[in-house]
């Protein structure tokens, strides 16, 4: 394991290229790693997991290149193929189905985090549960109370510093809620905009994924309290980009504004 102070993550998901193409992207870029989408048409797909994972990560290790999570199912065949390679943690995310209120999701929630329990401590493996906003739990104060009963080692946080600052909430507020249980910060970035005429009677307004220097969220603010508090853990770029024909122009220079803000 590296002594390095941050690694850095890209999530994968606008790449669909040969895993040894994509590896040696992903390297070129600068990241010590990627977190992998597992999901129908990706290099990886679901019911291939225990498969394919093992080869794509071989392939990947070859390039340099370390899987840091997936974006997956926790499920038994994920969990356990993670923990047989070394992949810290599985992204996911709680979402509110229509017709259910939110109180009540996070706690159908919660019961199938205590029903995965003994799978996560038997693989070695967390769960990585990430604020998103929409019909999701949005923001820290909500990953807080959804997490905070669980050991960090089994559930932990992903802070997404975007998903955060569209809501209208500090980072440092956001980082010092999570604190405990803080294992990897995702770095995008976001604006409203407004996507109805200014006659419309029903004003309706849109998210847009712009670089890193564009949106709502501070990344020198979040790098700067970061550093403050010395934490040490995996920083994931998440890639998207409302201007998808562009991300890898965007990424390369999205790497390069955060590497400057968060190292010394």
């Amino acid at each position: 394991m590296t002594d390095k102070r941050f690694q850095y993550s890209l999530f994968t998901k606008p790449w669909k290229m040969p895993t040894t193409q994509l590896g040696r992207f992903v390297h070129d870029l600068g990241f010590d790693g990627i977190e992998l989408p597992v999901r129908p048409t990706f290099q990886v797909e679901p019911e291939r997991v225990a498969l394919d994972l093992p080869v794509v990560a071989g392939q990947l290790a070859d390039c340099g290149v370390r899987i840091f999570s997936v974006a997956a199912p926790a499920d038994e065949p994920t969990i356990a193929v993670c923990g047989e390679l070394g992949i810290p943690f599985i992204r996911v995310m709680v979402d509110i189905p229509e017709g259910q209120t939110y109180m009540k999701a996070v706690a159908d929630t919660q019961r199938e985090y205590d029903r995965l329990l003994p799978l996560l401590d038997k693989h070695g493996v967390a769960l990585g549960v990430q604020n998103h906003c929409g019909r999701y739990v949005p923001h820290a104060m909500g990953l807080w109370h959804c997490i905070a009963n669980y050991d960090p080692k089994h559930v932990a946080a992903v802070w997404d510093a975007a998903h955060e600052a569209i809501g209208g909430a500090q980072p440092e507020f956001a980082i010092d809620m999570v604190w405990s249980h803080l294992r990897m910060v995702n770095l995008k970035n976001a604006y409203w905009r407004r996507s109805s005429g200014p006659e419309a009677e029903d004003v309706q307004w849109t998210s847009y994924w712009t670089n890193g220097r564009q949106g709502m969220a501070s990344w020198p603010k979040i790098a700067q309290e970061l550093k403050r508090r010395d934490w040490r853990g995996i920083v994931c770029l998440t890639a998207e980009y409302s201007d998808r024909h562009h991300a890898d122009r965007l990424i390369a220079h999205d790497v390069a504004y955060a590497k400057s803000l968060l190292e010394d």
